[in-house]
């Protein structure tokens, strides 16, 4: 949910309730005024009832108290209690409605004899009068309140416009052009630092970027080639027939470390490039096809240790994702590759390819390492040497920025590599947790 969206149900809310209790009092309020109104005037009239009577020392239906409904009714002693206010209705013989009256009753001695007196006033004229008073403070309020709502919507969309002018920018902000970013300050000095922050974090993102791709470049460069150099020399030196057993073995070892160190150091460049979103040109490939076409290509590695294919593919079910032509290639390499180096003599292989997944499974024996752990870098089978440890490494890289969901089982003596489009992930989302060779 928005921010103003959030402010603007949270202020609604609370405006609601507050209306609600306001028109409540309001209504309690006016309630009691009229009321109070009515009480007064029906001591007034108990008064001049009083008064009649004491001058006349009688009673009978005055026009003088038409206005009221007056009752007496004889009594033989006085009650403590002395006046009494209460609501009563009475049934109107004219219309057969019930009709709400305000009724103080008294005790007045009238020739000798007491009696017990009530007086009576309509209260039809008070409740209408209420319920007017009240339609209208209800409608004003209501009035009051949409109106503050839509204007406080308006001031805030136009106060937070600088932030959400920030937010879009930053957005389209991409590290990897050479054009800074540019927030202008606002006339909200909160939002002035805001935006200095930002310009000044995004000119150190963009210098640590383009320091790190010279650097990744400088090292593929000036590193690949020596140790292509040392490779070669270390050839020579081997076919050389004057070496001993001994020189030979250990010149071995030195050639072995070498190439070793040159997988190494590209493995390490090339996860350093991924997460620095340096390939692009991504595209839609059909990673079934490419996937087939590995395997395909690794036939005779496959013959030579007799392992089989099984593979449960469907052309209409193809799987594809996008992502750089270079990166597929990487990834079905290295799943390739590691289920040949980590297979049996004699092993199988199983593709299955669905639109939604595409899993790779190989015959192995049982890992010896922590499962969870498969995916860090230079974790890998303590009885697999020739293996940098980087092979998942990369493949969980590639999957994690370009959101492909990497999983893996062992279960009835095969190991499983899963592919799976991410349901919930950006494609430039940086990896939580790194990749890893078994």
């Amino acid at each position: 949910m928005k921010l103003l969206a959030q402010t603007n149900r949270i202020y609604f809310a609370f405006s609601l309730v507050i209306y609600l209790l306001t028109a409540l009092a309001f209504y309690q309020i006016i309630r009691y005024l009229i009321y109070d109104e009515v009480e007064t005037r029906l001591q007034i009239e108990k008064q001049d009832f009083e008064a009649y009577i004491r001058t006349h020392d009688t009673w009978s239906s005055s026009p003088y108290f038409v206005e009221n409904k007056i009752e007496i009714m004889p009594v033989s002693n006085r009650p403590v209690e002395g006046d009494v206010l209460t609501d009563t209705l009475i049934l109107n013989r004219y219309d057969n409605e019930v009709t709400p009256f305000r009724q103080l009753a008294f005790y007045a001695p009238i020739k000798g004899q007491l009696y017990r007196v009530e007086i009576r006033k309509s209260l039809i004229q008070t409740f209408r009068l209420i319920e007017a008073i009240t339609l209208a403070m209800l409608l004003f309020l209501g009035l009051l309140l949409l109106g503050t709502f839509w204007f406080q919507s308006r001031l805030s969309g136009r106060l937070w416009h600088p932030f959400y002018d920030t937010l879009s920018r930053i957005k389209g902000f991409d590290i990897r052009q050479s054009s800074p970013l540019q927030l202008e300050p606002s006339s909200i000095t909160e939002f002035t630092e805001l935006n200095d922050v930002f310009n000044k974090m995004a000119d150190k993102m963009q210098h640590d970027y383009r320091s790190l791709k010279e650097f990744t470049e400088n090292a593929s460069h000036e590193m690949q080639t020596p140790l292509a150099l040392i490779n070669a020399k270390v050839e020579q030196l081997i076919q050389s027939e004057q070496l001993t057993q001994e020189q030979t073995t250990w010149i071995e070892a030195i050639y072995q470390a070498s190439r070793r160190m040159a997988r190494l150091n590209q493995g390490l460049l090339l996860l350093a490039k991924i997460e620095n979103h340096q390939f692009v040109d991504a595209q839609p490939i059909n990673l079934t096809h490419e996937l087939m076409q590995r395997l395909t290509d690794m036939e005779e590695v496959l013959h030579h240790k007799e392992i089989t294919i099984r593979a449960e593919v469907n052309p209409d079910q193809a799987f594809y994702a996008t992502l750089p032509a270079f990166l597929a290639e990487s990834l079905l390499s290295n799943l390739v590759s590691n289920a040949i180096r980590h297979n049996y003599p004699g092993g199988r292989i199983e593709v299955q390819s669905y639109t939604h997944l595409l899993s790779l499974s190989n015959t192995g024996p049982a890992p010896v390492t922590d499962t969870a752990a498969l995916f860090q870098r230079f974790k890998k089978e303590t009885s697999v040497q020739e293996s940098v440890g980087l092979g998942l490494a990369i493949v969980k890289q590639i999957g994690d920025t370009y959101g492909l969901t990497v999983r893996y089982q062992f279960a009835s003596g095969l190991h499983t590599i899963t592919l799976t489009q991410a349901s919930v992930q950006s494609a430039f989302t940086e990896s939580a947790h790194g990749s890893d060779n078994r």
